[in-house]
């Protein structure tokens, strides 16, 4: 073991950081080329689009539960997590080799269209990234204390992977998006192998949140559902909406949305408001394991429907053209430049902020009423962009605000989420927490990309972020902090 690893000093998170950096780095390319790459190169059309982005989630749905059992249990390589990292680095990088490569594979395929291919690469560079993401993040909560150091670490892993998500940003405003692909690809695979020989895995893992009885080491298939109560809704509705699309059924109402979203709503509430006294403390885990999720879920829906319909707000809003539209090459590397330049502020924010600002303040008010206020001021800066939106400035200066929720939103939950779990299944519980990011992501995909693609205002995209958030915020006000762990 190294020394900086035994004293778990600063360089030693830095050098934890980087695998999730890599898998950081692969989604910001996905977020900043895949939707301009798709309108521009491909001509794909916004529910098109819609469906490439749909891919990804539902890959994740099983990818990170099952890579997160499967490295709870085993040891290779001399590690449980590192197996899985090579491999999903790999993987991502492979894939964003082929992302502006989608017409030559069709065409030596022997295909006409491109849509099948390119659901196929992002299908497959969602999974590697969720392969990898899994194992990266759960990682930190194998090699650091329950607490302020665990904490820390999460902290250190958004500010090492949104310092380089920043880089991301800059080769796409700077340069343009194919550079950043092509950049990615060898960086994706250098920070996602080397790093991982110089942590050591611990080869048992101790259990703070069990009650210590012998035969609970196994989660049955009926447990794992229970489990996400909160997100049966969201689950029902990706079911129902996969179906659809496979089907080529569309209706031209909302009943089953709304049926969905109440199955939600009642299911959040249960979880929210149950009682936990006089339950063991693995129960009082659960339960508290649950509360994140629902608070956590309506987040995604606004993030994610920012993220895949960013390009289209800008060409309809900035610059008035109407989606489908011929756009002059030029229009379109300006826009596209707008695009890169958002994220990059937004990822610089939250690069910044978690661990030289919200993990101080987490010692003071709490890791969940810190990530609360993030999340709410998320809400405020939604709102702004439907008022204010209409310039590059004004766009810019929106997202240094919502960055704030944003780093909030990939450090904190990890930290709060941890110290819920039982250790020996921190694999298969941050493969079901991430449920509660890919299936909200399929609503943003399925539900809001139908929704943007009729709406003749294509505000639309920011009054769902706005209102998505701000229940989000409301739910993680609920939310119960483990003082203990403070």
């Amino acid at each position: 073991m190294l020394e900086i690893q035994k004293k778990l000093s600063k360089s030693f998170y830095a050098l934890l950081s980087l695998p999730a950096t890599a898998m950081g780095f692969a989604l910001s390319i996905q977020i900043s080329a895949l939707s301009w790459i798709l309108s521009t190169k491909y001509h794909l059309q916004i529910d098109e689009i819609g469906l490439v982005w749909a891919a990804g989630p539902i890959a994740g749905i099983l990818g990170q539960v099952i890579i997160g059992i499967i490295s709870d249990k085993v040891w290779l390589w001399n590690g449980r997590r590192r197996p899985f990292i090579f491999i999903g680095g790999l993987l991502a990088a492979l894939m964003l080799l082929a992302l502006p490569n989608i017409d030559v594979i069709s065409k030596s395929l022997g295909f006409s269209g491109i849509l099948g291919v390119a659901i196929a690469v992002a299908l497959t560079l969602d999974l590697a990234i969720n392969v990898s993401f899994n194992p990266t993040r759960s990682i930190i909560a194998d090699v650091t204390p329950e607490g302020v150091e665990r904490t820390k670490g999460y902290s250190w892993m958004q500010t090492i992977s949104g310092t380089f998500g920043v880089l991301a940003y800059v080769i796409g405003a700077v340069w343009n998006n194919y550079v950043l692909i092509y950049f990615g690809v060898f960086l994706v695979i250098a920070l996602s192998i080397i790093p991982t020989f110089f942590i050591e895995e611990p080869r048992e893992l101790i259990d703070d949140n069990s009650d210590g009885e012998k035969g609970q080491d196994k989660t049955s298939f009926s447990e794992i559902v229970n489990s996400i109560q909160p997100l049966w809704g969201f689950l029902l509705y990706a079911v129902y909406a996969i179906i659809m699309r496979i089907l080529h059924i569309e209706f031209k109402n909302y009943y089953v949305e709304i049926i969905c979203f109440a199955i939600s709503f009642f299911f959040i509430f249960r979880v929210l408001f149950k009682s936990t006294e006089g339950k063991s403390k693995s129960a009082v885990g659960k339960i508290g394991f649950m509360r994140i999720l629902a608070a956590h879920s309506f987040t995604w829906i606004g993030i994610q429907t920012m993220f895949v319909y960013m390009f289209t707000y800008v060409q309809y809003k900035v610059y008035n053209i109407v989606p489908g539209s011929a756009i002059p090459d030029s229009t379109q590397v300006e826009m596209g430049r707008i695009v890169s330049i958002s994220f990059l502020i937004l990822n610089a924010v939250g690069a910044i902020l978690p661990a030289f600002v919200l993990e101080p303040i987490t010692r003071k008010i709490g890791r969940v009423k810190t990530h609360a206020i993030c999340i709410a001021t998320m809400a405020i800066g939604y709102f702004g962009m439907l008022f204010l939106g209409f310039q590059p400035m004004a766009i810019y200066l929106i997202m240094a605000f919502l960055g704030i929720g944003w780093a909030s939103t990939i450090s904190l939950p990890f930290a709060i989420m941890s110290q819920k779990v039982e250790q020996s299944k921190m694999g298969l519980y941050m493969g079901l927490f991430n449920l509660a990011v890919v299936l909200p992501q399929l609503v943003a995909s399925f539900a809001v990309g139908q929704a943007v693609a009729k709406a003749p205002d294509k505000s639309l995209i920011f009054i769902v972020s706005t209102i998505t958030l701000a229940i989000s915020a409301f739910l993680w006000f609920l939310v119960k902090e483990d003082k203990e762990n403070l």
